[in-house]
């Protein structure tokens, strides 16, 4: 792969658009506003992360996490681009330049196809086709399309919202520009192919899609792998700034929600310091009188120890990650003190936080909201004549086709439905559908 290819300004949709080409923001800066604009994404401010939304103490949810990721990958993005620069002056004019802004625009998007609930909103609609009466629908579709839904997974759903709405079906949407588009697809291939914790990047329905783009950008195929594209170069700033957000803002959380004490959340966050390091941040943070404060300032040192090791990474394997020959994460590939503070944090956010009852408490109240919404909006979809059918499909947006196409298609598109839901309009709906209060 080369950045020039890479970088295309080739946008998803362009022909669909006249008269803006006289503005003085970039390809990418407009990416950028098209998604922080759009109301799926002002719709994660209602979506867990992994607390439940909050009463008196505010901890994060998708919409925070999303805004504090792309800070990240933007430092990443732009702090790679000066340093590959450097090492190619030949590069200099480039749209390398526009690393930051791409990535940023990436990192933002990267959650939008999640499910209400968490993870449990994923597994709860997997779980219906593989284990429940989903299973009926199983003969009416390709083994492919199968796939898709006992594997459902938000990251191939953040590629369809971001792109199905040009597919000759409807106006509007993104029409985002390719480079923001691949660099959100970390798993490029199938879920028929998935061999990573069962997580793919794109449903059967939006492969040809995927295709054209990774044509485009010069994303090539793996002799051996033929199902498989090399990873935009891109995707690994982007799994990095949330494998950072995700671990570290978590490890906050749960002392602000007082499930770690102040000093065991320290000391996990010093751990990313040889002991020189430890004792000059210790003085700092003595001459700091509040609680959440001291954690505070460690944790943006410990974001800026990883985002300066992550960019070192990519730097000195960009021959490697040009050539598909770099598959694992970035921090995965950290090594002494700061691996070892990862992987503590790792553990004990295992252990104490993401098996905590609260937690656990809301897959399960997710799970059955999920699980009832399915299972009356694809028996409506199915058979539109009925009567109580006729009643949930009034209240149906017209940008979701619930009646339109195969099976198959029925049934991604009340998932877009449902998919699209935060978790008190999912909670209310279910209450107001089952007679529950």
């Amino acid at each position: 792969m080369n950045w020039q290819q890479l970088l295309s300004t080739k946008r998803l949709g362009a022909e669909r658009y006249h008269g803006l080409a006289h503005e003085e923001r970039t390809e990418f800066h407009r990416d950028f506003d098209r998604i922080i604009f759009s109301s799926a994404f002002r719709r994660l401010q209602n979506k867990t992360q992994v607390f439940p939304l909050p009463g008196s103490v505010f901890v994060h949810n998708r919409l925070t996490h999303s805004l504090e990721v792309s800070c990240v990958g933007r430092s990443l993005g732009t702090d790679i681009s000066r340093r590959l620069i450097e090492k190619h002056p030949e590069l200099t004019n480039s749209l390398l330049n526009e690393s930051g802004s791409i990535v940023s625009a990436a990192c933002l998007a990267h959650d939008m196809g999640n499910t209400p609930f968490g993870h449990s909103g994923e597994k709860a609609i997997a779980t219906y086709f593989s284990e429940g009466d989903g299973l009926k629908y199983k003969d009416s579709m390709s083994e492919e399309e199968w796939q898709d839904l006992v594997r459902y997974d938000g990251n191939a759903n953040s590629f369809r919202l971001l792109t199905h709405h040009f597919k000759g079906r409807r106006e509007g949407g993104f029409a985002l520009t390719y480079p923001t588009l691949a660099s959100i697809v970390k798993y490029p291939y199938p879920s028929s192919m998935a061999v990573t914790k069962q997580k793919f990047g794109y449903f059967q329905a939006d492969k040809q899609l995927y295709e054209i783009i990774a044509d485009e950008l010069g994303l090539e195929k793996y002799p051996d792998k033929p199902f498989m594209r090399m990873r935009h170069p891109f995707v690994f700033l982007v799994e990095a700034a949330d494998d950072i957000c995700y671990e570290i803002m978590d490890i906050e959380d749960a002392h602000k929600l007082k499930i770690l004490d102040t000093q065991e959340t320290l000391d996990l966050l010093l751990g990313f310091f040889d002991t020189k390091n430890q004792n000059k941040y210790k003085e700092t943070v003595n001459n700091i009188s509040d609680n959440n404060e001291k954690v505070a300032y460690m944790r943006s040192c410990v974001i800026g120890e990883l985002e300066k090791a992550c960019v070192d990474l990519f730097v000195e394997n960009e021959e490697k990650i040009l050539n598909g020959e770099f598959e694992s994460s970035l921090i995965l590939n950290l090594t002494g003190v700061l691996y070892e503070g990862y992987k503590r944090c790792e553990d004990v956010s295992y252990k104490k936080i993401y098996i905590n009852r609260e937690v656990s408490g809301i897959e399960l109240t997710g799970y059955k909201i999920i699980t009832t919404l399915i299972d009356l909006y694809i028996e409506a979809a199915m058979t539109p004549e009925k009567a109580y059918s006729k009643l949930l499909l009034h209240g149906v947006s017209s940008q979701y086709n619930l009646l339109e196409g195969t099976t198959y298609e029925k049934i991604l598109s009340v998932l877009d439905f449902i998919s699209g839901m935060t978790d008190i309009y999912a909670l209310d709906f279910f209450r107001k559908i089952t007679g529950k209060t």
